[in-house]
């Protein structure tokens, strides 16, 4: 009887409910599971500025990271929770699998009064402000996600404990402190430390951050972003957000830096989204500009468009990331220029 009670219930529910009601798993009597991902794939138009001009491509991930995953809470009693996240990153255009089957999040911790405390695989602090203050949401090419490639900035963090505490006054402390667990004549080497906070007031976002990283028979390296965002209600909603970050490593001969200024404005089913962005290290520098638009079809699926475009000056070797892929200058080419078109869809269930 309750088997058809619940057939019954899944059959008349709205598809915007299913996800909540499919996912509830019953056999944990105090457990909560949700089952939950994004599908995003796209055509792109990408020139690598190179001799061998524009290529047309298919790709996963375009606006958001194409992801499955599993997160739930038990509630302890007391205001205390158990909390856990898995989730996995998927290629749409191939099927393959992230080389890490939950490479992009894999936490489990408590949640309370205090605030919340993982342990795994989790964002930085830095990671955090970044995200906050991007006009695009890491998402589409020309945002600020190539801060966070190869011997720049820090966004995940593995074999780390972190805090996020509960808004006090519209403040919130992050912290984070990662083993690097490596281990070289005897003197660990790779730890990470890192603090963070967040304030929110109306409209108004402010955050900052800061990591060390520890090095051996070396200096250590240091991370740092701040970031402020707005949203004008009276104005739309248009949404203007900004973010300086650094990334200063050893062994590395310069200090590189990135700047963003953009913002965003809906209207119905549409919005409009455009970011400028700068990118330095010693002498080299990369101008980029960058459109996005989305139209929604529903509260789950949206159509999107993007064009980037980045200037390097002769010793610039600056690409373009969207949430998944990117765009590198071709290496044949000193001071190439990329740029890349894309059309696509996205449904997040």
């Amino acid at each position: 009887m309750q088997v058809k009670r619940l057939a019954a219930l899944l059959a008349a529910a709205p598809l915007t409910t299913l996800p909540l009601v499919a996912v509830s798993l019953p056999a944990a009597a105090q457990t909560n599971v949700t089952l939950y991902g994004i599908v995003d794939a796209a055509v792109s138009s990408q020139d690598s500025g190179g001799p061998e001009g524009r290529q047309t491509v298919v790709n996963s991930g375009n606006q958001s990271s194409s992801r499955f995953g599993f997160r739930g809470a038990e509630d302890l009693g007391n205001g205390l929770k158990a909390i856990f996240n898995l989730e996995a990153g998927v290629a749409v255009d191939t099927g393959a699998a992230d080389s890490a089957l939950f490479g992009r999040r894999a936490v489990v911790g408590l949640e309370g009064d205090f605030g919340a405390v993982t342990v795994g695989r989790e964002y930085s602090p830095i990671a955090s402000i970044a995200a906050a203050t991007d006009a695009f949401g890491q998402g589409f090419y020309g945002s600020n996600l190539s801060a966070f490639t190869t011997n720049r900035l820090t966004r995940r963090l593995s074999n780390s404990v972190n805090y996020k505490s509960t808004g006090w006054h519209g403040l919130k402390l992050l912290a984070a402190y990662a083993a690097g667990e490596v281990n070289a004549v005897n003197t660990p080497s790779g730890d990470l430390r890192g603090l963070g906070v967040e304030y929110t007031l109306g409209g108004l976002y402010l955050g900052g951050a800061y990591h060390q990283i520890k090095r051996v028979g070396a200096d250590d390296d240091r991370e740092a972003a701040v970031g402020a965002g707005y949203k004008f209600d009276a104005l739309g909603g248009l949404e203007i957000k900004g973010n300086w970050m650094q990334a200063d490593r050893e062994g590395t001969p310069a200090k590189f830096k990135q700047v963003n200024l953009g913002g965003s404005v809906p209207f119905g089913a549409h919005r409009v989204y455009a970011n400028l962005q700068q990118n330095k290290q010693g002498g080299a520098k990369g101008n980029a500009w960058a459109l996005a638009y989305t139209y929604s079809l529903s509260k789950r699926t949206n159509l999107y468009a993007s064009y980037a475009d980045l200037n390097n000056n002769r010793l610039g070797v600056f690409g373009l990331n969207s949430s998944s892929t990117a765009v590198a200058p071709a290496a044949t080419a000193l001071g190439a220029d990329p740029s890349v078109l894309s059309l696509g869809i996205r449904h997040a269930f």
